[in-house]
């Protein structure tokens, strides 16, 4: 692979969770290995659904940014302007691929007239940045990657956040020319790539989301670092860390926390930013709950710590979101070792894949008294050792980002 790389996506470092985060830490890991590492992108925004600072004065105009590497690698972020709801629809979210989408138009425009990148990669969503990578291809000659992070016109439409099948057709036939037109088209588990590849009619490249699993690794002091977090060593802390939004049935933990209202040892702790935030919190004052806390997102130096002092991890999935994306969150979480809680369904890739390895309590998706239950029997029976080692030992084989990024490397250089 040469060593000039062109990344087009609106998620970025240095938004901490999500897709941003694994973009952010590819680019990183391919610039300490000398290469020179462009990147396309928005100004950072998620989970928060508003931009964040240093950057929100700047959020109306483009602006760029240089990071040089002992490796003589380099990054060069050219930030572009987006629309960014504060309480994200399906519509408003069209608005935002638009706006980047022509943004980004602008920005490509000039890089046409700089030194060519051997190989451009697009991070879907939105899947129609594709586009912008083919647009590069044909004046530059790049090899194109095409990367799913999410199916998002499957999403889309099971989640009825777009009604019309005739605009669900359209879209299925643009992306069917992304396909067509991408070198490399990869994806970040085999339920997702064996998906593509029905629709794609070519060959997908498995390339997984990873975790740093030297940052994040097994503590062994747990009631120590329940008394940091303002805790005691008897409480069980079910914690769910990540995005909080309107569609991935939230609440869900607000009706479980109410269940076990009166076991003044069991906390219920939501961690995390988004736009459906501020609801849970009325939910949770409606019904005078006390077992349930709210914590801002945790900084990455104490995050480790943090998720060590959980007794459950919850990983909250709609029935069919759980089919179409592999949470972010669930790769950190076994590679600490923790004890999952997911719900998914067992005709899913996510129950399929966490069933296979022994790493996690599965409980069917959007059923309450399943979630219920499934906490129960995490909180109330102690010998889980089995399903936390068996999580770390899956993070360290599977997980571990040098191995995935050389992998990945590999593949691209050796692409004919």
């Amino acid at each position: 692979m040469g060593k000039r790389i062109l990344l087009i996506g609106y998620n970025f470092a240095p938004e901490p969770t999500g897709i941003g985060k694994y973009s952010g830490e590819m680019i990183h890991w391919l610039a300490n290995q000398g290469y020179d590492c462009i990147v396309v992108t928005a100004y950072p925004y998620y989970p928060y659904w508003k931009v964040q600072e240093p950057y929100y004065k700047k959020r109306f105009w483009y602006s760029k940014e240089v990071t040089n590497f002992d490796s003589g690698g380099k990054i060069t972020t050219y930030r572009c302007p987006m629309y960014v709801p504060e309480e994200p629809s399906g519509k408003k979210r069209m608005l935002l691929d638009l706006s980047f989408m022509t943004s980004a138009y602008f920005q490509l425009l000039k890089l046409l007239f700089y030194k060519k990148c051997d190989t451009v990669i697009t991070v879907v969503p939105s899947f129609q940045f594709g586009l912008l990578g083919y647009f590069y291809k044909v004046f530059k000659k790049a090899k194109t990657v095409y990367h799913i992070q999410d199916m998002q016109i499957e999403a889309a439409q099971d989640l009825n956040m777009i009604s019309s099948q005739k605009v669900i057709n359209i879209l299925f036939k643009v992306e069917k020319f992304i396909f067509k037109k991408s070198d490399i088209v990869s994806s970040i588990s085999e339920k997702m790539v064996s998906k593509i590849e029905e629709k794609a009619d070519k060959k997908v490249l498995m390339f997984p989301n990873w975790s740093d699993t030297k940052f994040f690794s097994p503590l062994k002091n747990k009631e120590a670092l329940k008394a940091d977090f303002g805790f005691l060593a008897t409480d069980k802390v079910v914690l769910y860390s990540g995005a909080i939004g309107e569609k991935q049935g939230l609440e869900s933990i607000i009706h479980a926390a109410e269940k076990f209202k009166n076991d003044n040892n069991i906390k219920f702790l939501i961690c995390g930013s988004g736009p459906y935030k501020e609801k849970l919190q009325d939910l949770v004052a409606s019904l005078e709950l006390e077992n349930v806390i709210f914590f801002p997102l945790q900084p990455m130096d104490k995050f480790n710590q943090f998720l060590n002092m959980a007794d459950v991890h919850l990983v909250i999935q709609k029935a069919k979101a759980s089919d179409l994306v592999m949470p972010s969150k669930l790769t950190t979480i076994l590679s600490v070792g923790g004890l999952a809680l997911i719900t998914a369904n067992a005709d899913s890739g996510l129950h399929a894949l966490v069933n296979k390895y022994n790493m996690g309590i599965l409980v069917d998706a959007e059923n309450q008294n399943a979630l219920n239950m499934g906490i129960e029997e995490a909180v109330k029976i102690e010998n889980h050792v089995e399903l936390t080692l068996n999580a770390r030992k899956y993070a360290e084989e599977y997980l571990d980002i040098n191995n995935i990024m050389r992998a990945f490397e590999s593949e691209i250089s050796n692409f004919k």
